[in-house]
């Protein structure tokens, strides 16, 4: 989904991908890191805008996490919803079930709220507000539940697992999504500079650690959770979906302060003309965009 960010401090090696301040604990890529950047309205506009340039993806997504459910749940828990794009997509998916949202942020549990009410869903979505490094909240028996890009942002995200694996019924299932690598967006040659721009972006980035988690397949049996499945879901569209400038626009604008000082000069000068908005080759004006983008999901039930 994303912003991307670089690692929070606590977890040593871990970063969003680039969201939200989801898990409770960041700033999802839009996370962590930078002071002032948690809760500001352009952040949760680009997550609004990413959930819905990638919602056949993330329909997707639900659909095959479905597949593994079986029973209807009762219970949803949206763990680090943000502003509540996959909360949404669960209580469509299960108009029978309480979907609960878990954040730390109260500006963005606030405009989850809003959004659902215009969206007609405000009686199948109710909202907590709780630290996930401090305690797993108090919400009762889970039968689903729903980590999208937020798990690798908690400190300490084993204990967390296991909270998770004693607040869920024998059967139920979690469901961890990440995303795969960086979204990308750039022709190889973007008509300035050298060609390989977004790869040299994504090479410095990866070097700061950002979306960098584990494999959470060991984490999960560790807490005692049973993998059910594992797969990829990605999207490489040409030419991209509408509203894919904007995305990319502030995806690279979030990304510029730690590509400063380690890019060459000279691809400082072209990420310097694709962000300049009145430039006929900045990205928002681009017709030559691609959309590539993917998930990584597990799934995982308590015996």
């Amino acid at each position: 989904m994303t912003p991307h960010t670089p690692p929070h401090p606590a977890a040593g090696h871990r970063d969003h991908s680039g969201h939200q301040d989801h898990s409770g604990h960041q700033d999802h890529s839009g996370k962590h890191a930078h002071p002032g950047q948690h809760d500001d309205d352009g952040l949760a506009e680009l997550l609004e805008l990413e959930a819905e340039i990638l919602g056949p993806l993330l329909d997707e997504v639900v659909g095959w996490v479905a597949q593994h459910v079986g029973e209807a749940p009762r219970t949803v828990v949206d763990i680090g919803a943000g502003t509540g794009p996959g909360s949404r997509l669960l209580a469509r998916r299960y108009p029978s079930a309480r979907v609960v949202a878990i954040d730390r942020s109260a500006p963005r549990l606030e405009r989850l709220r809003a959004i659902a009410r215009t969206q007609g869903l405000a009686d199948r979505i109710s909202t907590v507000q709780a630290d996930l490094d401090d305690a797993w909240p108090e919400i009762g028996p889970v039968e689903l539940g729903w980590a999208a890009a937020s798990l690798h942002e908690v400190a300490a995200p084993d204990r967390l697992l296991r909270d998770l694996h004693a607040g869920m019924r024998p059967g139920g299932l979690l469901a961890v999504v990440e995303l795969d690598a960086l979204p990308r967006f750039l022709p190889e040659d973007i008509g300035t500079g050298r060609p390989g721009l977004e790869r040299r972006c994504h090479e410095v980035l990866a070097r700061a650690h950002w979306n960098a988690y584990p494999d959470w397949g060991p984490h999960l049996q560790e807490a005692g959770f049973r993998i059910a499945g594992r797969r990829r879901f990605g999207v490489e569209a040409r030419p991209a979906p509408p509203g894919t400038g904007r995305w990319a626009h502030g995806t690279l604008q979030r990304a510029r302060p730690a590509l400063t000082g380690h890019l060459a000069a000279d691809d400082l000068l072209a990420l310097e003309h694709l962000l300049a908005e009145d430039s006929a080759g900045a990205v928002l004006h681009r017709e030559d965009l691609v959309l590539r983008a993917g998930r990584t999901v597990w799934a995982a039930r308590r015996a």
